[in-house]
């Protein structure tokens, strides 16, 4: 970390004290992702971070959801949690087939903290450093018009950049059919610029090759050219991490 990061840094640590938070419990790599999410603004940043804080005290406040509070959606076995990346970031799959829009939205945003936390947490290393990121691949093979959560796709995109800022390395979004076109232009609307460069459509064989390289074909299921198989989110038990 250079300087003048060190000086921005310590000036967001300053401005959470003064809108009466504090910054004392989170290490700063952290904060950083605040940081680089608000352009390196440490008035903004501070901003983001209390409204952050506030949110999951609120909508979280016991840290995190088991599987018995989203039992529904875990049991359409649509989110797939496949190990780490090339780059040590944690694969996450989203089988578009399978899943429905929700009729309780409070209840689905439940899901999509459940899933964001699970995923996050696979990455982490013996315990959290702050800065880890996940990989998303979102897959519309045999999709419907039932099928179709622009909403849903929105709440998830939502929610990253307001809450998990700078958590999402990349989203590949893979077999788009012509009818999601249309879909996808206005989901794309609600997409902070930085957001919207981290999605990639694949949507030819060479692109196909490249995102097996880049992810790595170890942890791909084999539909994509891999060489593993599906591991459903529920099958995957985290081990316990250390304080």
């Amino acid at each position: 970390m250079d300087k003048n990061q060190e000086l921005k840094l310590t000036q967001m640590k300053n401005f959470v004290q003064k809108l009466g938070s504090s910054t004392e419990k989170y290490g700063d790599p952290t904060l950083e992702r605040f940081l680089i999410a608000r352009s390196m603004d440490p008035n903004k940043a501070a901003k983001m971070f209390v409204s952050w804080q506030k949110w999951r005290a609120s909508f979280v406040p016991s840290g995190f959801f088991p599987d018995s509070e989203v039992i529904d959606q875990l049991e359409a076995k649509k989110i797939y949690l496949q190990g780490l990346s090339k780059d040590g970031f944690p694969v996450m799959i989203v089988k578009a087939s399978k899943h429905y829009p929700a009729k309780d939205q409070p209840q689905f945003k439940k899901f999509v903290v459940h899933l964001l936390d699970k995923v996050i947490a696979s990455g982490f290393k013996g315990k959290e450093i702050g800065n880890e990121k996940l990989i998303g691949v979102l897959d519309l093979h045999q999709m419907c018009y039932k099928n179709i959560d622009a909403r849903g796709l929105i709440t998830g995109f939502q929610f990253l950049q307001a809450y998990y800022p700078e958590r999402l390395a990349k989203c590949y979004i893979l077999n788009m059919p012509w009818f999601f076109v249309s879909i996808w232009k206005m989901v794309s609307r609600f997409l902070e610029k930085a957001t919207l460069e981290k999605v990639v459509i694949v949507s030819n064989e060479e692109e196909k090759e490249q995102f097996v390289r880049e992810v790595g074909e170890e942890i791909l299921p084999e539909e994509f050219g891999g060489k593993a198989k599906l591991i459903p989110i529920q099958d995957v038990v985290l081990p316990s991490l250390e304080d």
